[in-house]
């Protein structure tokens, strides 16, 4: 390419935009009702069922077969001596002391009675006791809004009546 001329130049001009543009032919494609026959089978037409009785299938010229491999069971054996899930300490710090704690807890108290069940000590044994730090975690700020709460409503109390 030469770099004297402009991009433009030697291309031919745009077709102006009232003219029609040209008929496409169907040179060289099968009606559109039949389609052609390459696997040496009955031909079918597009969209309809196969003879009564007769399946088809099988690989076509070009196409990859793929092998699929049987599933693997995998089994999993429980601990002998499951680590303590604190669930039910869970639910109860999480209606009655501190609602956000609480729901982490229960959150851990299920992953560990998860891991318990698919034999993961490890993991079973940091969800256990992340679930028992948040539990007290929750049950201690519990108590102290509790505390909090309990003293304002004395002060209110002594105030209210000290006038």
């Amino acid at each position: 390419m030469d770099p004297k001329k402009s991009p433009t130049e030697g291309l031919q001009p745009l077709l102006p935009l009232q003219q029609d543009p040209p008929e496409y032919s169907s040179h060289g494609f099968p009606p559109s009702e039949i389609y052609p026959n390459t696997s040496g089978r009955p031909a079918q037409q597009y969209g309809a069922s196969a003879a009564p009785g007769r399946h088809i299938q099988g690989s076509y010229t070009g196409q990859t077969v793929v092998t699929v491999q049987p599933p693997v069971n995998v089994s999993f054996t429980p601990l002998d001596n499951p680590l303590p899930d604190h669930l039910c300490y869970s639910i109860f710090t999480m209606l009655c002391c501190c609602l956000p704690l609480g729901s982490a807890a229960l959150v851990y108290s299920i992953t560990t009675r998860d891991a318990n069940m698919f034999g993961h000590q490890p993991i079973a044994s940091r969800n256990s006791r992340m679930a028992r730090i948040l539990n007290h975690v929750s049950v201690g700020l519990g108590l102290f809004i509790w505390l909090i709460t309990v003293i304002r409503i004395i002060n209110f109390v002594n105030e209210v009546n000290s006038h």
